[in-house]
C-alpha cells in the first residue's frame, strides 16, 4: 500500500505539468486562430474520430519494430558476448562496427531496397541495422568489464568456453545489456516510423505523411499523440520486465547502498 501511495504521489507533478501544457496549447491556439495551429481540444476530438485507423496503423509500425528488434537480439547479443570473450576476434570485427555505427540508419534505405525491395523487409532491415549497435556494444563492454574472479572460478571448475559464455558471461552482462535493449526499443519505434515516412503505403509514419500532404494538421498531431502514448506504455513494460528479470541485481545494489 505504501508503494502504491508513493507511485500516486510521484505521478501528480507530471500530471499537473501535462495539464498545464495542454491548457497553454489551447489558449495559444485560440489566440492565434490559425487552421495550421489546431488547439488541444481540436486534436483530441480528431483523435477520437480517427482513433481506430490510428491503432491499426500503429499495430503495423510496432510489428516492424518488433521484428527488427527481435532479429537484432537473437544475433547481436550472442555475437557481443562472443566478441567480449575472444578479444582476438574483436580486433577484426570492432573496426567494422566503428566504421558502420556513425552511418545514419535512413542513409542505408537505398541499400535495403536493393536487397529486400520496398516492402516490409526493407524496413525491418533498416530497423535491425539501427538497433544492433546498442545491443552488441553493451554486450561487449559488459563481458569485458566483468570481474576477473568469475573467469578464474569458472576455469577452476573446468568449465568449457561455451559454458563460461552461457552461465557466466551472459548473466553477468545482463544488467548492462538491458540498458542497451531499452535504448534499442525506443530506437526501433523511431526508425520504424521514419522508414514508413520514406517508403511505405501503410503504418503510422505513412499516415503522418498523408496527413501533411492533405493539410490535415489535427490528424497528424493526433498520430503523434498515439506514438507518444504507445512509446510510454512500451517503456513501462520494458522497465517492468527489467525489474523482474534482474531482481537479484537490484537487490544486490540496494544491499550495497545500505551498507
Amino acid at each position: 500500500m505504501n508503494r502504491l501511495s508513493r507511485l500516486r504521489d510521484s505521478a501528480w507533478p507530471g500530471t499537473l505539468f501535462l495539464l498545464g501544457l495542454l491548457l497553454t496549447w489551447e489558449v495559444a491556439a485560440r489566440q492565434i486562430a490559425s487552421p495550421n495551429f489546431p488547439g488541444a481540444l481540436t486534436v483530441l476530438s480528431k483523435l477520437g474520430e480517427v482513433g481506430p485507423a490510428l491503432l491499426r496503423e500503429m499495430g503495423v509500425t510496432l510489428w516492424r519494430a518488433a521484428a527488427g528488434l527481435l532479429l537484432a537480439l537473437v544475433t547481436m547479443l550472442p555475437l557481443g558476448v562472443f566478441i567480449g570473450r575472444f578479444r582476438a576476434l574483436g580486433d577484426f570485427i570492432e573496426p567494422v562496427i566503428d566504421m558502420l555505427r556513425p552511418l545514419p540508419p535512413l542513409a542505408i534505405v537505398p541499400v535495403a531496397m536493393l536487397f529486400a525491395g520496398v516492402g516490409s523487409g526493407a524496413k525491418v532491415m533498416v530497423i535491425f541495422y539501427s538497433v544492433s549497435f546498442p545491443i552488441i556494444l553493451s554486450a561487449i563492454d559488459a563481458v569485458r568489464g566483468a570481474h576477473p574472479m568469475l573467469s578464474n572460478v569458472a576455469r577452476s571448475l573446468r568449465m568449457s568456453r561455451r559454458e563460461i559464455m552461457l552461465e557466466i558471461d551472459l548473466p553477468a552482462a545482463l544488467p548492462q545489456v538491458m540498458v542497451g535493449i531499452r535504448i534499442a526499443v525506443a530506437l526501433a519505434i523511431l526508425i520504424s516510423v521514419s522508414t514508413e515516412m520514406l517508403l511505405s503505403t501503410d503504418g503510422i509514419g505513412n499516415f503522418i505523411m498523408r496527413s501533411q500532404e492533405e493539410f490535415q494538421i489535427a490528424a497528424g498531431m493526433a498520430a503523434l499523440i498515439v506514438i507518444a502514448v504507445t512509446a510510454l506504455i512500451i517503456n513501462g513494460v520494458v522497465e517492468w520486465i527489467d525489474r523482474r528479470a534482474l531482481r537479484w541485481h537490484y537487490a544486490k545494489q540496494a544491499s550495497t547502498t545500505s551498507n
